[in-house]
């Protein structure tokens, strides 16, 4: 029944992440925290990391798109508006060494501390979820990209582990990525 009540939160979170309201945040915690306990029972920790996670970053993600920055400027979009930037090369170096250094740490500490039945995808799931998130609250839009990978491999994952629902909840994601990519390029403006 949490797996149930984690998937229905989790695709109201997708529908405001492609709006760009700030209720995702809230959304997002509420789902996040539900997954904590669906993945202990799963075995999937690293996963289960992600989740809490997702929880910190739904409160710095609020955070920083509720409240004016240093310049005065809101950080949030004007209603019905969608802002985005553009990861440099630079940027986009950092972060493909960023999930490769997490995904590698995580693996190496699954194998060595944990009974994880499938210690790749479960770190490899966290390693991109972590800086997809950390992508998302600073509205780079490549993002979208990140999520579409992660998640299409996440269903393979959660079929692995019976995780059912869920699975059709990312699967549901990966489709909603794609949704969301062409929401942001053809209603969105690049902040410069």
């Amino acid at each position: 029944m949490l797996e149930y009540f984690g998937v229905a939160t989790g695709l109201l979170y997708m529908a405001l992440e492609i709006k760009q309201h700030p209720a995702l945040w809230v959304v997002g915690f509420v789902t996040s925290l539900v997954y904590v306990f669906v993945f202990f029972l799963a075995k999937l920790y690293a996963d289960m990391g992600l989740q809490a996670w997702y929880v910190l970053m739904s409160v710095y993600g609020f955070r920083l798109w509720t409240k004016a920055d240093s310049s005065g400027e809101e950080s949030a979009p004007a209603p019905g508006g969608i802002v985005y930037r553009h990861a440099n090369a630079p940027a986009l170096l950092t972060i493909v060494l960023a999930i490769a250094a997490i995904h590698f740490s995580l693996y190496g500490l699954l194998v060595a501390f944990t009974d994880s039945p499938i210690p790749h995808g479960d770190a490899f799931i966290t390693a991109v979820g972590i800086v997809a998130t950390w992508m998302l609250a600073r509205r780079i839009i490549e993002h979208w990209y990140l999520w579409i990978i992660v998640n299409a491999v996440s269903v393979y994952i959660y079929y692995l582990r019976a995780l059912y629902p869920t699975m059709f909840l990312y699967l549901c994601y990966t489709l909603l990525a794609a949704a969301g990519l062409y929401t942001w390029i053809k209603k969105g403006t690049e902040q410069r």
